[in-house]
Parts: structure tokens; sequence; C-alpha cells
């Protein structure tokens, strides 16, 4: 019996360039797939977007494999394989966020409004803080834009991120292992940087639950214990407020978390880090890169003491 010839592994497109080519008519095009709700059970879903190749480094981005199965999201568990293990019954359809506070305009969207708002596609470095770090292509809205339609008044001075925290989806909330829910937050300058995305999707689809689905915030020049996941609240607030990992070791986790090679973690160096799928190490880059974008926002300050 003929067989056909098994090609070798160098001759396989990788799912990051397929998948692209399938949902690009070409750089910069609207892909239009057709639009649906999401199940509570499906996250393989293309979504609309327009590539921003302002956003778009050098880096190749990690594989999708790689990065969607080494996370940390300790509301599925404490080890890195955890959340993709935990995680896939956690319900992403229906789901909205509340966004109150000092705003104008308080609303609650729905995840598939947010999504018509109208979506960017941005690659981005991340770099967490144990020593990991991949490059993501990224489908989101800017914070700006939600921003913009909430209006905030002159009281707003940070903005307040909540991630669900169900024990009934979550094995972990049933324990003490932080103070949940888990809860981030950005200066609203900070919020309102071009940079700062409310993601609901990457690499084409839409994001999978161990990844923050079914929307995440991504502050590419923090450490990534900053990027909420699985987002139901938006507050703007007047006071600074206290936040999770910062409540939970503040000698460790400081408000700003801005990537620094120069500031130590308490327990190993920030110097050098890995790119996820690689065994060599890569020296760390001053606000992850993004320094050009970001470091006028701390002009002034001294950025070991507000680490």
């Amino acid at each position: 019996m003929f067989r056909f010839p098994t090609p070798p592994a160098s001759e396989i497109t990788p799912k990051t360039q397929w998948s692209r080519r399938r949902l690009l008519l070409a750089a910069g095009a609207l892909t239009l797939p057709s639009f649906t709700r999401a199940s509570p059970n499906d996250t393989a879903q293309p979504l609309p977007y327009r590539r921003n190749p302002a956003w778009d480094p050098d880096d190749k981005p990690t594989p999708f494999d790689a990065v969607s199965s080494y996370n940390n999201f300790y509301e599925f568990g404490p080890d890195k394989d955890s959340p993709k293990a935990n995680a896939q019954s956690l319900r992403i359809s229906p789901w909205t966020v509340t966004v109150d506070g000092e705003i104008a305009r308080p609303q609650t969207f729905d995840i598939d409004e947010i999504i018509r708002w109208g979506l960017e596609e941005r690659i981005y470095r991340l770099r967490c803080v144990e020593g990991w770090s991949a490059v993501i292509p990224w489908l989101g809205l800017p914070m700006s834009e939600l921003i913009r339609r909430v209006q905030p008044t002159s009281k707003a001075k940070y903005a307040v991120f909540t991630s669900l925290a169900d024990p009934a989806q979550m094995p972990r909330v049933r324990l003490p292992v932080l103070d949940w829910p888990y809860t981030e937050a950005l200066r609203i300058d900070e919020a309102a940087n071009p940079l700062t995305l409310l993601a609901v999707g990457m690499y084409g689809n839409r994001l999978p639950r161990q990844n923050g689905a079914p929307i995440r915030l991504v502050v590419p020049w923090k450490y990534g214990f900053k990027s909420a996941k699985s987002i139901v609240r938006i507050h703007f607030a007047e006071q600074a407020p206290r936040t999770t990992w910062n409540k939970a070791a503040p000698h460790e986790y400081g408000f700003y978390a801005n990537v620094n090679p120069d500031v130590a973690h308490r327990r190993w160096s920030q110097e050098s880090e890995r790119r996820l799928g690689e065994f060599r190490k890569r020296p760390t880059l001053p606000y992850n890169g993004y320094a050009e974008q970001v470091a006028h926002l701390y002009a002034g300050m001294d950025l070991r003491r507000n680490y």
C-alpha cells in the first residue's frame, strides 16, 4: 500500500504562521470571520482585528503551545502547569465587566460589546518576575479607549482591576493563599498610556482560560503579575489601593513593578531572563524594552525605592 511520506518538522508551518495567514487578508487588513458568541467551553474562536504594526518587535512570537501551557494563575493552582489543567471549567460566557468609581459614566459592559468596539493585534514582550519571558501576539482594546468612554473625573488617580474569585470554579480561592479577589492597579497616567491593553485574545483567537479569559490586562513594561486576569471590575479611585501581591509580600513585589534589571528580587536576580522554549538566557531590558514609551512617566522618581 502506498503511503504518503511524512514531511520533516522543519517543513511544517508553525501554528502562529498559518493561523495568521488564515485570518489576515493582507498586512494591516481587517479580518472578518463570522462573529458568534463564545460557548462556555470554547475559546478557539477567531476574532476580528486590525494588526497594528507600530507594536511589532523584531522578536519572533513564542510558540502558542509554550505560552498556553506555562502560566501563573494562582486561582487555579501554584504550579506553572496547574492553570491549563484546572481552568477549563471556567465559565467565560456570559461575562460582564463593571466600570465604576470616580467617572462620569459608570457602566457595565458585555465582553462581546467590548470586542465590537474594535480590536488590534499588538505583539508585546511579557516578562515575569520569576525570570521567564515570552513574545505574544495579543488581540485587544487600548485601555485609553475605555477611559475615553467612561470619562474619569479629576478625582480619578488610579485604575483598580479586580479578577473573578469564585470558589466553585477556582479551587485555590477556597484557600487563604492570597487575599482574594486578585486585585491590581495602575496610576491613571499608566492606564492611559498607549501601550496599556485590555486583551481578549491572542494568536488570532479568544484568550484561553489559563491565560486570563475572557478579558485581562496587559502592561508590557511591568512584571507579569501586574496584568490582572479574568477581570470583572475596573474601579477608578482617588486613593492608591493595596494590591494583592504587594499586600502578600511588600518587600518583594512593589506597587510599580516596572521591569528593572538593576533591582533584584529578594530571592533572585532580575538581570537576565529565559524566553519560553529557549535554553539560553538574554539580558533583561529596562522597562522590558519599552523605555522610549514609558520612562517619562517616572521622571524624578527613585526607581530603587519605587520598585
